[in-house]
Parts: structure tokens; sequence; C-alpha cells
């Protein structure tokens, strides 16, 4: 006891928050990270050749998965999840225990306040995530659960309880996440704002998810987070965390669920090659066109009671509108069935109560 009275204080949700990095190198970004991740659980999804030896920092308490894993964990409905592309992470999700998921990318580092403070993006997550959202009014000074703030004059008393937060999605400083036609025309841009601000997306909003700094109540939306089919052998690239977050904002909207973005930052280190990306995103920038109108169109019946039963119609849509776009679509609607049917069969207590709800 006199040893442990000695160490850091207890972070928050240290045996209900999983960590989930997806990466192709040795991790020596988490040194930076020892102070706010060490006493957490690491979920590591190895990407690309499997033989390879990915180093992790000695301390940290960690699973690693490549692919040799993952096509023996799920087997046929391996096929789900992407390879040679960071989209892996979703492997992560499904296989966490936990109620909570941070998920960040390896060359994401620890980002300074403006006086000069190391800012702890966990911490900052979880206080998005364990407070309500307000997606049906909104608060002009932003988070009015946040310490020095309030519901203004206006708001309604009756919506001042909120809706359960499922996401909490950070920024970055330094390298915006900027797509590749972007990236050519401002190679130089650098984000250096600072905004010390929390605020929830309205119902009826979709917006452009990253995967690099995310953290979500995986009890309340984790089988809407699958990052779809992207990488080798795909058309597409980098659409990843983008078609996660429209298929999660719409069940979120559905089930009265909240979506936060904004604090926390972190050091976005390496700007990827914008010519690589372009190639990968390609078809994705004609494809968005009528993506978007889909998901701001897209309504679930009153029997989509659940994650996986919005889950399973929001599929159907998919085949039956985005198929006549590109047989890609097909292929993905098939996949969001096996991803939910894989999930529940590593979930089944999430499985068993969602068939009960039918």
């Amino acid at each position: 006891m006199a040893a442990e009275s000695r160490s850091s204080p207890t972070p928050l949700l240290k045996d209900q928050l999983d960590i989930v990095i997806p990466t192709i190198r040795n991790l020596d970004f988490l040194e930076m990270w020892r102070p706010f991740f060490q006493q957490y659980h690491l979920i590591i999804v190895q990407d690309g050749d499997p033989s390879k030896t990915i180093k992790v920092p000695e301390g940290f308490d960690y699973e690693l998965y490549n692919r040799n894993d993952i096509n023996r964990i799920l087997g046929p409905k391996a096929s789900c999840i992407s390879f040679k592309d960071s989209a892996c992470r979703c492997f992560g999700y499904m296989v966490s225990k936990k109620k909570y998921i941070y998920t960040i990318d390896d060359d994401c580092f620890v980002a300074k306040d403006p006086s000069g403070k190391d800012i702890n993006a966990l911490e900052q997550h979880i206080k998005n995530l364990l407070s309500p959202s307000t997606p049906l009014f909104f608060n002009t000074l932003y988070d009015p659960y946040r310490e020095g703030a309030d519901f203004v004059r206006g708001y309604p008393f009756s919506l001042r309880d909120g809706a359960p937060t499922a996401v909490s999605h950070g920024l970055w400083l330094n390298i915006p996440d900027y797509d590749a036609p972007t990236q050519l025309v401002k190679p130089l841009e650098r984000n250096t704002r600072y905004v010390d601000a929390v605020m929830t997306i309205p119902k009826g909003t979709l917006f452009p998810m990253c995967g690099m700094n995310l953290a979500f109540d995986r009890e309340l939306i984790g089988p809407a987070m699958y990052f779809g089919l992207m990488g080798d052998g795909q058309p597409i690239g980098r659409y990843d965390d983008m078609w996660a977050g429209w298929c999660t904002k719409v069940i979120c909207d559905h089930l009265g669920l909240g979506v936060k973005t904004g604090l926390p930052y972190i050091w976005h280190s390496k700007a990827s090659n914008p010519f690589v990306n372009l190639k990968k995103e390609y078809k994705g920038i004609f494809w968005q066109e009528e993506l978007i109108p889909f998901f701001q169109q897209a309504t679930l019946s009153k029997d989509c009671t659940t994650v996986q039963k919005c889950y399973i119609e929001l599929s159907k849509q998919v085949k039956a509108k985005l198929g006549k776009v590109d047989d890609y679509f097909n292929k993905l609607a098939d996949a969001m069935v096996t991803w939910i049917e894989a999930w529940d069969e590593l979930n089944p207590a999430a499985a068993t109560s969602n068939e009960a709800s039918k």
C-alpha cells in the first residue's frame, strides 16, 4: 500500500478504457505519452507484414494483433477488416472489453496549451464523454457543462439535462487534417490556433470525423464505428474515419445521442505525401458529393432501437442507393453486415441485449 500511495494518482476510467493504436512501425512515440497512457491498457493493431516485429517501450500493458491474429480470430469474417490501411484499427474496437475507447495515430505527439503546459488529451476526452451533449439546441457559450460556463439566457430548461455523449472528436495542432488537393495548394500551412472550446454538433448536421484523436463510448455506439473497406485491394483510401463518422452521426441522431468536437488538441507531427493521398482519395472526392446527400437524407425506422439494428438498416440503404454509384458500395454494404455479425460473435452480451430488444 505504501508503494501504491507514492505512485501517481489513479487516472480516470483506468479499468474502463482501452487505447487503440494502428501501426506499421515501432511505437517510440509512446515515450512522450507515458505520463498519460502508462496506467491504461493498450490494444495495438499491427498493419502490413505480420512477420515484422513491432517494438513497444517497456512498462506498457498491451496486447498486439497482426493480420494473422485477425484471420485466426475472425475466420472468413476477417474480410471486413481492411489491410494496409489504418482502418484496421476498428478490429481493436471489436476485441476490446472496455466501455470506452480512445484511438490515436503513432505520429501524434503531446501538444502544449497556450501557457506551455502539456495537454492530457485523454483526460479531456473523458471529461467530454462523461458530461452530456446538447444536440437539440445550440448553446452559444459552447459546452455548458464545462467549468466556468453554463446555459445562456433563452436556452429551454426542458433541454438542459442534455443527451448522453457517445463521441468526443479531438483536434490537432501543427499539421491539419487536410485532403490532398488542399495539401497541394497549401503545403506549408500549419494550424497554430488553439481554440479553447468544446461544442456539440447539432442533430441533423454531418461532420468530417478524423480518427487520429478520437474517443467514444463503446457501449453506446461501438458497433457503428466500422472504418469500412479501405487500402489493399480497394478503390479508395483515407475515407475510413469519414465513413464511420457519417454512419455514427446518423445513428446518434436517431438514438438521441450526442457528438462533441473541439478540445483536446494533439500535435500532429508529420504530413503524409499529398500525391499518395490524392491517389487514395481520388474517387472519394467525387463520390462524396453523392455520399453526403445520401447520409443527409437517411432515416431509420422506429424498429431500429439498437446500434446493430440501425447499422444493418443503414447497410441496406447503402446497397439500394449507393450501389448505383459504384459496385464498391455493394461490397461495402455486405462488409457492414459481416462487421456486425463479427462484433456480436466477439461480444455475446451485447448481442444478447440486441436480440432481447427485438
